[in-house]
């Protein structure tokens, strides 16, 4: 996993994860291990992932092989400059891994979009009728998404309150939601639609990512032009980002779409992804309980088919931009990935270990998101995110 971390008295620069410690890739590079690559030191040195990002592919996919040659014979490769190019992950400070120009947020996950038709809408069909013909989504605020470990403020704004007139305060429902965030690695030119079969050759990597909301301020405002103090006061982004590649053993089968997809959407290849995601809230004393279990199968739009739709009318993707997927929920209470559903709004309060009962967050609180994969003998873990809820002030 790449991402940008800083050490001592050593500014931010790119690393690479393996366990508990970080490859310091520009002290890599300095000492020669890249010189076949024909590669500037100095793309190393950089506070973000988005200069080595644009350099492509082909020139990952290099990089990312020498990398597991020199980790898997550290000991005799990296002998004498161990210590130089292993630093411990807990002497590490990390960092937002790319700068952040555009963040889209798409609602793909259909059993969580059927949950919140079923709360939001009781009396109505759970799907609106675009859902299954189009990979729904709206523009995001990219300044306010966080690298993991980011302290969460509790947002306020106006909501209805008990007698159903609005009130201003801090948010009474304050909630997280289980996405993954697909990192773009590449440029398509204004006016130019990335085809579906391209699509994925446009996303660098994947990483977890918390959509945080606040339910009560989110269902006041949404109609008619949908989440914005709601949404927009933070999100959390992994620290480290898993390239594209390394996602290959793990390709599946996506559910079936009908009605078929419009002929820009249509893929033959297989674009979904099996990969276990987690959420664990750890409340006052209490170690962290896993409160939900899910998979990222469970999506009704596959990446490639996100990228298709985004471009289609010729808008521009740029390299560090941020899509993300929407809620992944499954279809048992335990595998819905909010506390939105895991509460059903808080008429079935979850319980928690030491028999105390949560329906939305509350100060104090840490949610944890972690994702991994297993299958023949590949195994892939993703970077966690989290975040604790401080007190609005």
């Amino acid at each position: 996993m790449y991402g940008i971390f800083s050490y001592d008295i050593a500014q931010p620069r790119l690393g690479y994860k393996r366990n508990n410690a970080v490859l310091d890739l520009e002290v890599v590079a300095l000492l020669g291990f890249f010189s076949d690559l024909d590669l500037d030191p100095s793309v190393f040195a950089q506070p973000t992932l988005n200069a080595f990002i644009a350099l492509g592919r082909s020139v990952h996919r290099l990089v990312g092989q020498r990398i597991r040659d020199l980790l898997a014979d550290s000991e005799a490769t990296l002998v004498n400059v161990h210590d130089q190019v292993l630093i411990p992950l807990d002497r590490t400070t990390l960092y937002l891994p790319v700068q952040i120009s555009n963040y889209t947020d798409f609602y793909a996950g259909i059993h969580h979009a059927e949950n919140v038709g079923k709360l939001f809408r009781p009396d109505a069909e759970p799907l609106l009728p675009n859902y299954r013909h189009l990979p729904v989504g709206y523009h995001g605020r990219a300044s306010s998404i966080v690298v993991s470990g980011t302290p969460v403020h509790r947002p306020t704004g106006p909501f209805l309150g008990p007698d159903q007139r609005p009130v201003f305060g801090p948010t009474q429902a304050l909630d997280l939601e289980l996405e993954l965030g697909l990192i773009i690695g590449k440029a398509n030119p204004q006016g130019k639609a990335v085809p579906v079969g391209e699509a994925e050759d446009y996303i660098f990597g994947i990483t977890l990512f918390n959509d945080w909301s606040a339910r009560d301020i989110q269902r006041w405002e949404y109609q008619p032009l949908g989440p914005f103090l709601g949404k927009n006061f933070a999100s959390s982004l992994s620290a480290w980002v898993i390239p594209f590649d390394e996602l290959e053993p793990f390709r599946v089968d996506g559910p079936v779409q009908e009605p078929v997809p419009l002929p820009y959407l249509r893929s033959t290849r297989p674009g979904h992804f099996d990969l276990t995601l987690e959420i664990w809230l750890q409340t006052g004393d209490l170690p962290p309980q896993r409160i939900s279990q899910t998979n990222a199968r469970h999506l009704y739009w596959s990446f490639a088919q996100l990228v298709a739709h985004h471009t289609v009318n010729g808008c521009n993707l740029v390299v560090g931009d941020v899509l993300a997927t929407g809620t992944i929920s499954g279809t048992q209470r335990d595998s819905f990935g909010s506390l939105l559903e895991l509460s059903w709004n808080g008429a079935r309060p979850l319980m928690l270990a030491d028999s105390s009962s949560r329906t939305f967050l509350q100060d104090g609180d840490t949610i944890t998101l972690r994702g991994y994969g297993y299958i023949d003998g590949h195994q892939l873990t993703l970077g966690d995110v989290v975040g604790t809820i401080q007190p609005n002030t």
